[in-house]
């Protein structure tokens, strides 16, 4: 029986545990419809509240100082980050008066447009090379307050503009404009990009892929942002395949 993910605990980042929340296949994204507006994701019952659940203890729990802005990076290429990203705005511009952005950070692989039927045009990266307000390179999706700053147009700089004082004001400016940012990075495995973003941000979700990802690297991975004073919110397991029916595996 397979699920989507499995919520692991913090200071477990290596492996799954029994009793941790865990959702449904991968949800479709459909197609813009009629009216040009993307619509919103086709999120079943079970699979919204386990991403709500989420969103909730990362935005949502009351503290002295809420986080506003979560970084998504996947361990290795082909986690299902972005996916899971995208998901996880979704559910909570859903969940929230305040605004929504969901920001496609991945300069290299971007993947968060055709989830949504929207084009890649005038994006994070234009903002990066040009002046205007970055609420003019974000595009509105559905519902009203969920919007999304693709990577836009790629050239051969795109990637050194991560580690630039421009995107740190970019972030600062992203802060001001929308109540909460959730940016989708390149595999921290492969690029330092998800560590430049990650301590713009005020933590990090790690998105493993069951039978794939190493223990090794995501102990690394988990080090190496411990060491550059990053806070890790938790960790995502993709792609959970139970080797038992669900209804006992909630019982062990």
């Amino acid at each position: 029986m397979s699920k989507n993910f499995e919520l692991l605990q913090q200071a477990d980042l290596s492996a799954g545990r029994a009793g941790a929340a865990q959702m449904h296949a991968p949800v479709a994204i459909p197609a813009r419809n009629g009216n040009g507006r993307a619509p919103r994701l086709n999120i079943d019952r079970v699979t919204e509240q386990e991403t709500l659940r989420l969103v909730q203890s990362i935005f949502l729990t009351a503290g002295e100082t809420p986080s506003r802005v979560a970084m998504f990076s996947g361990i290795d290429s082909g986690n299902g980050c972005s996916h899971v990203c995208a998901q996880a705005a979704a559910v909570l511009a859903g969940s929230v008066a305040g605004s929504v952005c969901l920001v496609d950070a991945n300069l290299r692989t971007p993947a968060l447009p055709e989830f949504f039927g929207v084009t890649n045009h005038h994006g994070l990266a234009d903002s990066l090379r040009s002046t205007g307000a970055i609420r003019n390179f974000a595009k509105k999706l559905g519902p009203d307050n969920l919007w999304l700053l693709s990577c836009g147009l790629l050239a051969a700089d795109s990637s050194a503009l991560i580690n630039s004082e421009v995107m740190k004001a970019r972030v600062a400016e992203l802060r001001q404009e929308f109540d909460y940012v959730l940016i989708d990075s390149p595999p921290l495995n492969t690029y330092s990009d998800g560590v430049i973003l990650g301590q713009l941000a005020d933590g990090v979700v790690l998105v493993l892929e069951a039978n794939a990802t190493r223990r090794e690297a995501t102990l690394n991975v988990a080090a190496n942002l411990r060491a550059a004073h990053i806070k890790i919110f938790g960790a995502v397991l993709n792609k959970r395949t139970f080797a038992i029916p669900e209804a006992l595996y909630r019982m062990l």
